[in-house]
């Protein structure tokens, strides 16, 4: 086994999850605080941005709100459906797959997306991109036991641009 493979085969550290769930709690609270000035950013060279995603709540009907790490891919907006790399589904996902239509807040300011699970070369490609951001990746997914999914969040026209259409 190559030194790359073994760094691969092993599962990198990852802090408890109350840490983790602690600077989840701070960064909302920093964005919240702030009026949304402080907590976004953009994706640049190989580290990601920070997102605000807004969705409808799967059994709610209500607006529910998570900051995230993304890339861009062309138009789109390219995230990952992990919850601190633990077993369950994120909630946002959830909320995403019952309703695809959602929002974005980025540094730029707000758009409207659609969201989707990127699967075969889509999803490939995408995988290796968020690789080449975080060595770790493989090692993170590996914690879990089904396929973290990659997110696409393509943007969509708003509803003057909707009704225009039809």
């Amino acid at each position: 086994m190559t030194e790359s493979e073994e760094h691969l085969a092993r599962k990198p550290w990852l802090p408890p999850r109350w840490v983790m769930r602690m600077a989840w709690s701070v960064h909302r609270g920093l964005y919240k605080g702030s009026g949304g000035r402080v907590g976004l950013s953009r994706p640049h060279g190989n580290h990601y941005g920070t997102l605000r995603l807004t969705t409808t709540g799967r059994r709610t009907g209500q607006q529910r709100s998570v900051l995230l790490g993304y890339f861009e891919d062309g138009a789109n907006l390219v995230s990952l459906a992990m919850n601190g790399w633990g077993e369950p589904e994120p909630a946002w996902w959830l909320n995403l797959q019952a309703h695809p239509d959602a929002s974005v807040d980025l540094v730029a300011g707000r758009q409207l997306v659609r969201g989707h699970a990127a699967t075969g070369d889509e999803r490939s490609r995408l995988w290796a991109r968020w690789r080449e951001i975080d060595m770790n990746l493989d090692g993170y997914a590996a914690r879990r036991s089904s396929e973290t999914a990659v997110v696409v969040l393509e943007p969509r026209p708003d509803a003057s641009d909707a009704s225009r259409d039809s």
